[in-house]
Order: C-alpha cells, then sequence, then structure tokens
C-alpha cells in the first residue's frame, strides 16, 4: 500500500478557497500551460477530446482556441468551473471517466498532491483511446529549494528542529519511468526552469497560497509558527537585482497511451 503523504481534504479547501483567487498568479500558470501544450506542435496528431486535469483555468481556453472539445476536472468543483465550459469535480485517484473517453489529456502543474501518482496515471492512460497523448507538468526536486532551505536553516535557529511546511518532489530522472511504469509508450520528461523575483518576498507566500498551493503534508505541524519564521527566511533568500529569487523546476512529461 502507498504511503498516505498528502491530506487531500486539505488540498481540496485550498483549491476550494484559491478559485477566488487564483487570477492573481495567473500569468505564471499560462506560462507553464503554454510550454506543455506547445508540445502539441511536434506531432501531426490532431486531438478532438481532451480532458484538462487541474488546469486552474488557464489549460481549458488554450485548447478549445485549437477547436478541440474540452472537459475540465479539479478536485475543487468551483475550481473546475473557472475553467469556463465543461466541468466536474473529480478526483485524481479516483478518475469517474470511462475507457476510451479522451484522446488528450492535459494535466498542468495538477499531480503533485497526489498520493499514488503511479495509480492516478494509470487511470489517465484507461481513460484515454488508443495513440492518445498524455502532458504533464510536475514540480521536481529543486523547486521553491531555495525557500525550503532558508526555511529549514531559520527554524532550526529559532526552535532546534524543523517542521515540514514544503511538499516532497520526484526527481526528473524518476518521472519518465513513471509513465512507463503506468503503461505509457515513449515516455519523455523534459526539465523547464523558471526563476522568479520579487521585489517583496512576502508576496510568495500569498501567491502560493491564490494559486491553492498552500502546505497540505498529512503530518504537517498545525500549531503557529514563531512569529519570525517567516520574514526571516524570506529576508534570507538569495537576490538578484535587489530582488528576492525562488525558482520552479517542472517536469514536462510526454506519454502515448
Amino acid at each position: 500500500m502507498d504511503p498516505v503523504i498528502f491530506d487531500r481534504q486539505a488540498v481540496r479547501r485550498h483549491r476550494d478557497r484559491a478559485a477566488r483567487t487564483v487570477t492573481r498568479v495567473g500569468d505564471v500558470l499560462r506560462d507553464v500551460a503554454e510550454r506543455l501544450i506547445d508540445r502539441l506542435d511536434d506531432t501531426t496528431r490532431r486531438f478532438s477530446q481532451a480532458l484538462d486535469l487541474g488546469g486552474r483555468g488557464v489549460v481549458a481556453p488554450l485548447l478549445r482556441a485549437s477547436g478541440i472539445e474540452v472537459v475540465s476536472a479539479d478536485l475543487s468543483a468551483a475550481m473546475a468551473q473557472a475553467s469556463g465550459g465543461l466541468a466536474i469535480a473529480a478526483d485524481e485517484e479516483f478518475l469517474p471517466f470511462g475507457p476510451a473517453s479522451f484522446d488528450l489529456v492535459v494535466a498542468s502543474l495538477s499531480l503533485h498532491w497526489v498520493n499514488d501518482l503511479p495509480g492516478a496515471l494509470i487511470q489517465l492512460r484507461q481513460a484515454m483511446r488508443p495513440e492518445g497523448l498524455l502532458l504533464a507538468s510536475v514540480p521536481v526536486l529543486g523547486t521553491l529549494g531555495e525557500l525550503r532551505q532558508t526555511l529549514a536553516e531559520t527554524e532550526v535557529a529559532l526552535t532546534g528542529g524543523i517542521a515540514p511546511r514544503i511538499s516532497p518532489f520526484p526527481e526528473l530522472r524518476d518521472c519518465a519511468g513513471l509513465l512507463q511504469r503506468a503503461g505509457f509508450k515513449l515516455p519523455v520528461a523534459d526539465l523547464e526552469e523558471l526563476r522568479l523575483l520579487y521585489a517583496e518576498p512576502l508576496e510568495l507566500l500569498h501567491e502560493l497560497r491564490a494559486a491553492g498551493e498552500s502546505n497540505a503534508l498529512l503530518e504537517r505541524d498545525r500549531r503557529v509558527p514563531p512569529r519570525e519564521l517567516f520574514p526571516a527566511a524570506l529576508s534570507a533568500l538569495p537576490q538578484q537585482d535587489g530582488r528576492a529569487v525562488v525558482t520552479l523546476r517542472l517536469a514536462m512529461m510526454t506519454g502515448w497511451a
């Protein structure tokens, strides 16, 4: 049995709350989605029916602009409706779709809060038609690494210990293997890096919350953190041109059903 790392009820609550604020980070989400969907240009195959899994209102419009019929699904019903078309509340760990429902699945930044990622990928493959294509982006090791380091160092200095505050991420080298394990053909996982700069470092935490990316680890510390923790950790982030720097390292995954 796979270990339970994430509190899925907390993930849903964070997504419900973020449905009102997600447009605040729309530029970053759209940038990632465009980088992922650009991979459609590498194939001559044309797609007619797509599943937008957790696209937070940015993936479905991009697909519809290409003439593709889209169903948007999200753990949060409110977030699914942000896509503006046919929407359904669905748990990535227990997908409700029948076999051969879609010829394209796009999961942009939506699979990293799933406890059984191989199982979710298997379910997606089963919902796809023969020769269907999966496009998925997943944060990998090194994402928010600057924040992880400064939080750990600051918390040790303040309390003598470390509480789990940032999600664990897979390594890039494992991502293609996950696709292969789930039965996808020609699996590929390329790395894309985004460097985000903040004149006001506290804005990073506000944006994570706005995107529904608050801490949902099952073993997260429920106690109120020391008042000095986040200001001190954020002030210690590396700087570029006077602005705090954090990095998103993303595996851009493609696989054929």
